[in-house]
């Protein structure tokens, strides 16, 4: 399915041409019929002589309704280029090619109308004019056709045109995201909301669950029509209508997008490449606020730019645009930006997850360029760059290459060494070389100032190390590549470089000489006023020295074992044990004796029932 768009001056007979190719009447609002020139936007459709039916999206000419223009244009697959024979190239001609250009629209046809109104002198000069007048746009090279909507000349011929140009391009490809920017939206009785637009980056089937963004409203598809027919399935690149249950039409706005569930992020933030218009009257400032648009949506943004204070007619820059409100739009979508009465430029958006980038840095021209540049190996390298480190999944979505293009260039990268791969399967990251070198560099630095700070400890918990330096689920493959390599050694979650060794100050290892002495001196009644510090407590309980059964009770290590065994042994003998044959057995304190029993229920090698313990039994 195909879309097709009127562009051109008020007045030229774009809806006119409209209705005499399709018999449908565009201009479907009352004051568009008193005024007798199109407002808002007009739809409808017609069957090619090959049989291929597609859509006509008319727009207005007025220059007060160029944002109406532009969210029809962002949808269309081949420009109808409209100008009047007796009047020929106008202002709005002018701007509406720099608007088709902008928004990259390759396919289009030159249609002169009312040709029954000059002589065929005037009607050569005026194809000469329209020839020169798409020269080194995105149109150059598009036929012309003349045609006269009153009598009916040239409309054959026209439609002959409209199909060989087809012939040449290829359907919207279904990437599995569909989303449908909203141009319309209005209530039918007895069904409820209804919105309108074009649907592209995939297909829409009733039934489907679906959220309206920037808003994440959820709602539901309970029919969807195409040109007044039911459908059940609607496919990438046509004009559906989507009846929508569980969402109110007060909810929803022109520019909405409705979206498959969970996979498009609204964005207030865009980096973006920026071509001002060669005849704009002013240079563009850094700072200036302007109205943007893409696909349906428009709001007004600030223009920050990057490499420069301002940008002269004609020039193109690296910019980030500062929405007023954030719009669901992605990397590689086109939009215009226009001052309150003339467009200014555009251009396409590079990244919608950008953060705020630093202005006149060559590194970051550099990046941008890449990304721009279409080579595949450079669009993911300059993406990983700008934000990294990436899951696959998302580093596919952010290069917007196709998807054996991309395959093919990610493995060449890796086998480069140009892009490492941490982890395995859909939980493995990918940084370039020079990040994960950083990455590491970060990680083993962070490691050997703990070893300085904590020279006691055998170790840092695996876990700190994540939260110091927020790697949440890229710790585990990032600390397997270290280990690996052999630069870092994991002692059973204790991390440490393979260099660290346990040192303890003279005053350390008096006061751990002092307390084993004391344990040995009273094995069941140990004192609790020689404990040492936490570090070297630590030290001796994972050297197997020592075991911590509370707060304040300490045992020497093989003290513990034979206590264990003597009370489990008089469990098997008796059946059970009370608190006070335990503490009668050691001849302690009852402080001791419970401290033993609770560590031991903890532990689950005994279980109190009553006043007894017995043997725990899972």
């Amino acid at each position: 399915m195909f879309v097709l768009g009127t562009a051109g001056h008020i007045d030229h007979g774009k809806s006119m041409l409209v209705k005499a190719l399709t018999g449908i009447d565009p201009d479907r609002l009352k004051e568009e019929k008193e005024r007798g020139m199109t407002i808002e936007l007009g739809f409808a459709w017609l069957r090619l002589p090959s049989g291929r039916e597609v859509s006509l999206v008319d727009v207005p000419g007025h220059e007060r309704f160029v944002r109406h223009m532009v969210a029809g244009a962002g949808g269309i697959d081949v420009a109808l280029l409209i100008i009047a024979a007796n009047e020929g190239v106008m202002p709005q001609t002018r701007e509406h090619l720099a608007i088709l250009d902008l928004l990259g629209v390759k396919r289009g046809i030159i249609v002169i109308t009312k040709k029954d109104l000059v002589d065929a002198e005037l009607l050569d000069i005026v194809r000469m004019e329209a020839e020169e007048l798409i020269s080194g746009t995105t149109l150059e090279g598009s036929p012309v056709v003349s045609v006269s909507a009153l009598t009916g000349e040239g409309l054959d011929e026209l439609t002959a045109t409209i199909d060989r140009v087809l012939d040449r391009a290829e359907p919207r490809p279904d990437l599995g995201r569909p989303r449908l920017p909203v141009d319309r939206v209005f209530t039918i009785a007895g069904a409820g909301t209804v919105v309108t637009g074009t649907l592209i980056d995939g297909s829409l089937a009733v039934g489907d669950e679906v959220e309206l963004l920037p808003s994440g409203l959820a709602a539901r598809i309970r029919g969807l029509q195409s040109h007044r027919t039911k459908i059940e399935r609607a496919l990438p690149g046509s004009r559906v209508a989507v009846n929508l249950s569980g969402v109110a039409r007060e909810h929803i706005e022109r520019g909405d997008v409705l979206a498959s569930p969970g996979w498009l992020k609204p964005s207030g933030l865009l980096t973006v490449k920026l071509r001002m218009i060669p005849y704009v009257k002013h240079t563009l400032r850094h700072g200036s606020e302007v109205s943007f648009h893409c696909l349906a949506a428009e709001t007004t943004a600030r223009v920050r730019l990057l490499d420069s204070d301002e940008v002269p007619p004609g020039a193109e820059t690296w910019a980030q645009l500062l929405l007023a409100r954030p719009l669901a739009v992605l990397d590689g979508d086109r939009f215009i930006i226009r001052s309150p009465v003339a467009t200014l430029g555009g251009g396409s958006i590079i990244d919608t997850r950008t953060k705020r980038l630093r202005r006149n840095r060559p590194e970051i021209i550099a990046n941008l360029r890449a990304r721009g540049s279409g080579a595949a190996a450079d669009v993911i390298m300059a993406v990983l760059e700008g934000q990294q480190p990436l899951g696959e999944a998302e580093l596919r979505a952010a290069c917007r290459l196709p998807p054996d293009e991309f395959t093919e260039a990610l493995a060449a990268l890796v086998a480069e060494g140009r892009v490492v791969v941490l982890g395995e399967e859909r939980a493995r990251f990918l940084l370039t070389a020079a990040g994960w070198e950083n990455l590491r560099e970060r990680m083993l630095a962070v490691l050997g100032d703990y070893h300085r700070r904590y020279p006691a400890r055998p170790g840092m918990p695996k876990a700190e190390l994540g939260t110091r330096l927020r790697l949440g689920s890229l710790l585990l493959p990032a600390l397997e590549n270290l280990t690996k390599q052999g630069l870092v050694v994991d002692d059973v979650g204790q991390l440490r470089l393979p260099s660290h060794r346990v040192q303890l100050t003279a005053s350390q290892q008096a006061q751990v000489y002092a307390f084993l002495k004391a344990l040995a001196e009273n094995p069941y009644a140990p004192p609790s006023d020689l404990i040492p510090e936490a570090d070297l407590l630590n030290l001796l309980v994972s050297q197997g020295k020592v075991v911590r059964v509370a707060d304040n009770v300490v045992f020497a290590a093989d003290v513990y074992r034979e206590m264990v065994a003597r009370v489990t042994g008089r469990i098997r003998e008796k059946g059970k044990v009370t608190l006070g044959e335990v503490r009668d057995m050691f001849g302690t304190s009852r402080k001791y004796a419970q401290a033993l029993l609770e560590y031991l229920d903890r532990e689950k090698i005994t279980r109190r029932v009553g006043d007894d313990r017995v043997l725990y039994q899972p």
